[in-house]
C-alpha cells in the first residue's frame, strides 16, 4: 500500500475582539492559552497566533497591542510544547516579538509588501514565511476586487512576491504561498474557480497553505448556514479539495473535524488499511 500523503492541520487561535469567526471568544490570555492546548489535544500541526483581524473592514491595530495580544502567549505556548507557532501580521515589529518568543513562521496577509522592511527583516530572522496573495488591502479589499483570469493573476503575484523575497535573502526553503481564498476576491466568482485551479497554485513548486474554514462564499452556497460557525461541512469539503489539489497544509477552526476527514481522506487515497 502507498504510505498516505499528509495533509497538515494549521489551528487557529485568535486574540482579538472582532475576528469574523470566533472574535472576542478567545481575546484573554487565559482563554487563548485554554485553546491553543485544546487544538494540540485535537490533533493540531502547527497553531496560527492572530491579533489583529483581517476581515473585511477590520480596523487597524497598534503595534505596541498587538504584540502585548500575541507574544506573551506564544511565549506561554512554547514553553509547554514545540510545536510550530506562526505568528499571523502584517507587522514586522510584531514578527520580531512573536520570533523572539517562541513563533517558527511568519504569515503576512500581505506577503511582505506591508512595511518598507518586511522583506528585510524576514530574511533577519531566517524563519519560515508564508506569503499570502490579497488584492487590495483588509478594510477595502471587498469593494470590488476584479479579474480577468483569477487563478493566473493569483499564481502571477505569488511567483513575483516570491522572487522579492528571494531577492532579499529569505531562504527558498522557508517560503510557503497561499492563494488568499477571501483576500479581494469575490465569494463567489473568484473563489470557486480558484479552489477549482489550486493545482496551478501547487505547481508554483512551494508548499501551499489553504484558508478556507468557515468563510462567507460557503455561507452563499448554502442559505441554511446562519453564520461562520454552521459552516463546518463546506470548509471541510474545500480543505479536502485542496488536499487533492497537493496542498501542504489547511488553516482551520474545527481541528478535530478536519484532522478526521483528512485521516479518512488519507487512508481512501492509499488504498486502505
Amino acid at each position: 500500500m502507498t504510505a498516505p500523503r499528509r495533509v497538515r492541520v494549521m489551528g487557529v487561535v485568535n486574540v482579538t475582539p472582532d475576528s469574523f469567526s470566533d472574535g472576542g471568544q478567545f481575546a484573554s490570555r487565559s482563554e487563548a492559552l485554554a485553546h491553543a492546548r485544546r487544538l494540540i489535544a485535537e490533533g493540531a500541526d502547527m497553531l496560527d497566533i492572530g491579533g489583529e483581524s483581517t476581515r473585511p473592514g477590520a480596523e487597524p491595530v497598534a503595534e505596541a497591542e498587538e504584540i502585548s495580544r500575541t507574544a506573551a502567549l506564544i511565549a506561554a505556548i512554547r514553553a509547554e510544547s514545540d510545536i510550530p507557532i506562526s505568528i499571523d501580521t502584517m507587522k514586522p515589529g510584531v514578527a520580531r516579538a512573536a520570533v523572539a518568543a517562541g513563533a517558527t513562521i511568519w504569515n503576512d496577509v500581505t506577503a511582505l509588501s506591508g512595511a518598507a522592511e518586511s522583506l528585510e527583516t524576514a530574511a533577519e530572522l531566517g524563519c519560515q514565511v508564508v506569503l499570502m496573495h490579497m488584492q487590495g488591502e483588509p478594510r477595502t479589499m471587498q469593494a470590488a476586487p476584479h479579474y480577468d483570469d483569477v487563478v493566473a493573476e493569483v499564481a502571477e503575484g505569488l511567483s513575483a512576491r516570491v522572487a522579492a523575497a528571494l531577492a532579499a535573502g529569505v531562504r527558498r526553503d522557508a517560503i510557503w504561498v497561499d492563494p488568499g481564498v477571501g483576500f479581494g476576491k469575490h465569494p463567489l466568482r473568484h473563489n470557486l474557480p480558484l479552489l477549482a485551479g489550486l493545482d496551478r497554485i501547487v505547481a508554483l513548486g512551494f508548499p501551499v497553505l489553504l484558508g478556507v474554514s468557515r468563510k462567507s462564499f460557503i455561507g452563499l452556497l448554502d442559505p441554511l448556514s446562519a453564520g461562520p460557525r454552521q459552516r463546518l461541512g463546506g470548509s471541510l469539503a474545500a480543505a479536502l479539495k485542496g488536499a487533492s489539489a497537493g496542498v501542504a497544509a489547511v488553516r482551520v477552526h474545527d481541528v478535530r473535524d478536519t484532522a478526521q476527514a483528512l485521516a479518512v481522506w488519507s487512508a481512501i487515497e492509499a488504498g486502505g488499511a
